[in-house]
């Protein structure tokens, strides 16, 4: 059943077609650690931005392999941009996905910090 999620002001909106995860993934890099990032990733077609585009900036760090984008607004950065081996991809930050119950993912950590 494809879910919607959104920024904290509302201003931007996404849905991603497939079902909710029950599996997502928590990184303790210098970014993901300071932002409290719960992700999962989906390609790209899944994806549809439904509102904000034009309420969007970019940030990229590091290898500039991920393309954060947040809300101009209120700050939240509610998904990013990125390649995957499989294609164009979106890391969809489940905390910005209300109908995501955090406490009932299984969380797999990754140790972007060592990177």
């Amino acid at each position: 059943m494809p879910y919607t999620g959104s920024c904290h002001c509302g201003a931007v909106t996404f849905s991603v077609a497939a079902d909710a995860p029950s599996e997502a993934m928590t990184c303790n890099c210098s970014h993901c650690s300071r932002k409290g990032f719960v992700l999962t990733f989906v390609p790209a077609d899944q994806f549809t931005l439904d509102s904000g585009a034009d309420e969007l900036n970019d940030y990229l760090f590091y290898k500039h392999a991920i393309t954060h984008q947040f809300c101009k607004t209120c700050g939240t950065e509610a998904f990013a941009l990125g390649k995957s081996p499989n294609g164009p991809m979106r890391a969809i930050n489940l905390r910005c996905v209300p109908a995501v119950d955090i406490d009932a993912l299984t969380i797999n950590k990754v140790d972007g910090a060592s990177f």
